[in-house]
């Protein structure tokens, strides 16, 4: 009689699972067979989520550990790799700020935060996961960009910046690490229904709700895209806005109202 041989869990680490697209993909990819390592900041939030996860036959651990405390991180991460090493990367932590009105620039405190959690913190993830997915052989890192990468907005210039950044590093290191046997995914999304997306200035066409982006980013990861940009006629435009000349690209953004920064009076 021969023993048989359990099936392998594939193990699933996303950041910022408490956001809308975090936590709508915590629970498209929950099912048995799935260990989920899910980080986020809002602690009943995050229980939340874990428990819908496990309801669905997923194997949960969480984590709040302060993603820009460069010792902590590399402790949570060096533990895990240790544990139970991602197969799958989704490195989805991120904000957002914008001006308070034309020709006042966003807060430098608020610049500092976007530039540590949207570009430094998922660059530092990157070289703790890489070795031991390196040794493995195996291993996809997924980096969240967004179409505000394709051309900066004026509602949003760190934001864009910061996406800009990532999707360069993330198309870098696919080639980089391709012969290794490392996947690397960019996800550049439109606008997804979420409170970080109400708050944003301008105009949001072809908004689409959370679990809808889920489904097409898990759909893109598992066929190992090196970009995953939606929905289509916005990702379309943008692309434009970074091929077209400079001058034509702002009258552009100006005619179709994504230069118009309210006065916050507030």
């Amino acid at each position: 009689m021969t023993n048989a041989v359990p099936p392998k869990v594939q193990t699933i680490l996303i950041t910022g699972a408490t956001g809308a697209i975090g936590s709508a993909l915590a629970t498209t990819y929950a099912q048995n067979g799935i260990r989920l390592v899910l980080h986020g900041r809002r602690s009943e939030t995050l229980a939340a989520v874990a428990e819908r996860c496990r309801a669905r036959g997923a194997l949960v651990d969480t984590s709040g550990v302060e993603l820009t405390d460069d010792t902590a991180l590399a402790e949570w991460l060096t533990q895990i790799s240790r544990q139970h090493l991602p197969d799958i990367a989704i490195l989805n932590a991120g904000q957002n700020a914008h001006p308070v009105g034309a020709g006042y620039l966003e807060p430098e405190d608020d610049v500092t935060s976007l530039v540590d959690i949207n570009l430094r913190v998922p660059i530092a993830m990157a070289q703790q996961l890489v070795p031991g997915m390196r040794a493995r052989g195996s291993g996809q890192l997924v980096f969240i960009s967004s179409l505000a990468g394709w051309h900066g907005l004026p509602g949003t210039p760190t934001y864009s910046a910061t996406k800009a950044g990532i999707k360069a590093y993330g198309e870098a290191l696919r080639g980089l690490l391709a012969p290794v046997g490392i996947g690397v995914s960019v996800i550049m999304p439109g606008y997804v229904t979420s409170p970080m997306c109400n708050a944003m200035p301008g105009p949001k066409p072809f908004e689409m709700p959370a679990h809808k982006a889920a489904s097409l980013i898990q759909r893109g990861i598992a066929g190992n895209k090196a970009r995953i940009s939606f929905p289509f006629p916005l990702n379309f435009g943008t692309w434009w806005l970074a091929v077209l000349p400079a001058a034509i690209a702002q009258h552009l953004i100006r005619l179709l109202g994504f230069g118009r920064i309210e006065r916050d009076t507030k």
